[in-house]
């Protein structure tokens, strides 16, 4: 038998048998190979999606369940920002030191159907365990739901109970940043946003405002960005002519932009504004000024997500939620008001 996929014919595969009988393909593997440890019911349903869509099954589909590929899957959407480019490269060099190659889908915009997709030629590929990071929280909900039969690991702040989750303290970084401003005697402390969708983004933006109520201070209306230079430099324009004496910016370029943009209206950093961005990009201590900023652990990051991957392999049953905190490196584009 043949399915419409998007207007073409296809024939059927695991996977379509897997998702009408509501199991995930490894179930489906495991009564093919007439295997134990399948409920009677589980079974039967199985047997009917067979049935129905007379699916013939091919030698690598009863291998699925039968052997180990030492491969990870994982799925990158969003851009080429800094953040996510570098858990990448820290990730697969982890997975490389445990002797895992590592399958990689990448995708600027996707949507349930594209990540699902992905999920779906991964499995293909007999991944042991899928790595989403994610960009959005609708990104984590379209595979934290799917029945996909290996082990789903996330990697963003995450507090649903389908996946395991590892993470930089986004929130926590936020925080210090603001503290950081606070003690340096700034009462009027600015944020430019990364953009709305983003959860890292929106983690920030939770810990800048809760720092600065912890602190009795008000907290204004964020101006939101895309993380780019450009949008940096435009909301720098804004706050030219605005009272504020500190800024905290969601990532270094934006806060590049931002001080270019301050600089163009004849504004002094740390002089008149002090700016503190998110990242430690390699760039940032060539700024000029050195930009203050909050520091992520790559390096452990990654060996964090693939000891979660092994833990989940050994059929750990905890779905942890890992959150490493990141640090204020302190530079010269902050200080005292008193100076």
């Amino acid at each position: 038998m043949v399915v419409a996929d998007e207007g073409k014919a296809r024939a059927v595969t695991i996977f379509d048998v897997a998702r009408l009988a509501g199991v995930s393909h490894q179930t489906v593997s495991r009564v093919l190979n007439d295997l134990p440890n399948v409920r009677p019911s589980t079974r039967e349903r199985v047997e009917k999606a067979i049935a129905q869509l007379r699916y013939t099954p091919s030698q690598a589909a009863r291998a699925l369940v039968t052997r180990r590929s030492r491969t990870i899957g994982l799925i990158q959407t969003g851009g080429p920002d800094y953040g996510p480019s570098s858990t990448l490269l820290y990730f697969n060099e982890a997975a490389r030191e445990a002797r895992y190659a590592v399958s990689i889908a990448s995708m600027l915009e996707a949507d349930a159907a594209a990540l699902r997709s992905a999920a779906e030629l991964l499995l293909r590929q007999n991944v042991e365990a899928i790595v989403l990071i994610a960009s959005t929280a609708k990104d984590v909900a379209s595979l934290a739901h799917e029945e996909l039969g290996v082990p789903l690991i996330v990697v963003a702040p995450h507090e649903e109970g389908s996946a395991a989750s590892v993470a930089i303290d986004h929130y926590a970084g936020a925080r210090a940043a603001v503290a950081h401003l606070a003690e340096l005697g700034h009462v009027d402390i600015r944020h430019v946003s990364g953009p709305e969708q983003s959860l890292e983004a929106r983690e920030r933006v939770r810990g800048w405002r809760d720092e600065l109520s912890a602190r009795g201070l008000v907290a204004t209306p964020v101006l939101t960005g895309d993380w780019s230079p450009a949008s940096g430099y435009l909301h720098g324009q804004s706050l030219r002519t605005s009272p504020a004496t500190a800024v905290f910016v969601a990532n270094d370029q934006m806060a590049l932009g931002v001080i270019h943009s301050l600089r163009d209206g004849g504004l002094s950093v740390p002089g008149d504004v002090s700016i503190v961005g998110f990242d430690d990009i390699p760039e940032a201590a060539h700024f000029s000024p050195p930009l203050t900023t909050v520091r992520q652990d790559f390096v452990r990051l990654g060996r964090d997500v693939m000891a979660t991957v092994l833990a989940q392999l050994d059929d750990d049953a905890e779905l942890p939620r890992t959150a490493i905190t990141p640090s204020v490196i302190e530079r010269e584009s902050t200080r005292s008001r008193s100076e």
